[in-house]
């Protein structure tokens, strides 16, 4: 009878060990990245612009939440939100599918709402990439494109270029986009790891608009080429 005690006490030890160890391979984690909180030089105000990244889940299936706006005068003048369901389908790339809204807080001017679908990961020679189509209401179309690549001069000083597109499949008067490429926006910033938690930055980032999207700022007076001087923070958490 002892025996028989010590061997179902040795096997639910083994058990317990097991399991916990499958939690150890495979645990519920979670990440919140500021990539960038910046303001940028521009004539008569100086705007706040940011994008970050939150997700949680494990190895294979996260869920993903990625915004990114602007803060002008005194509120929010344009916001972008996405929820994703993340699936790794190599060692390098997730395919995210999901929703995405578009806010804006200009009177007149209305929200929209789009499916999402596309990939995030690392392409060849170390380059990150998300891109992603989106389906919108009325038959409306989005196309973005974003990548960028690290310059490692030290363990904490950066170089990063970064690099993205966006092109829309028809004219939107309402929200004052084009169809084709409408923006481009490329940008050189150089940060600091004090801690990899906390990265101050300085930059340049030079924003062009193109086709009817132009047409539309220059209806309004408004920039459409536009180089701008960039101060910020990187946070993780």
């Amino acid at each position: 009878m002892r025996k028989l005690a010590l061997t179902m006490l040795l096997l639910l030890t083994l058990t317990g060990v097991a399991r916990a160890g499958g939690m150890e391979d495979d645990p519920l984690l979670a990440a919140l990245i500021v990539d960038r909180l910046e303001m940028r030089t521009a004539d008569g105000s100086n705007p706040i612009f940011w994008d970050a990244d939150a997700w949680i889940g494990k190895d294979l299936n996260k869920l993903w939440f990625k915004t990114e706006g602007e803060y002008r005068d005194q509120k929010i003048e344009e916001a972008e939100f996405q929820a994703l369901y993340s699936r790794a389908v190599d060692p390098n790339w997730d395919l995210q599918a999901g929703v995405r809204r578009d806010t804006y807080q200009e009177p007149g001017m209305p929200d929209r709402n789009w499916l999402a679908v596309g990939f995030m990961g690392t392409a060849p020679y170390y380059f990150d990439v998300d891109t992603a189509l989106f389906l919108g209401e009325d038959g409306r179309t989005s196309f973005r494109f974003k990548t960028e690549y690290e310059f490692m001069f030290t363990q904490r000083l950066v170089l990063v270029p970064e690099f993205e597109l966006n092109a829309y499949g028809k004219n939107d008067p309402a929200t004052r986009t084009g169809s084709g490429i409408s923006e481009t926006e490329l940008g050189l910033r150089l940060r600091y790891e004090i801690r990899r938690e906390f990265a101050p930055y300085v930059g340049i980032n030079w924003n062009r608009l193109y086709g009817k999207t132009a047409d539309y700022a220059k209806e309004e007076g408004a920039d459409f080429d536009d180089v701008q001087f960039v101060i910020g923070v990187r946070l993780r958490f």
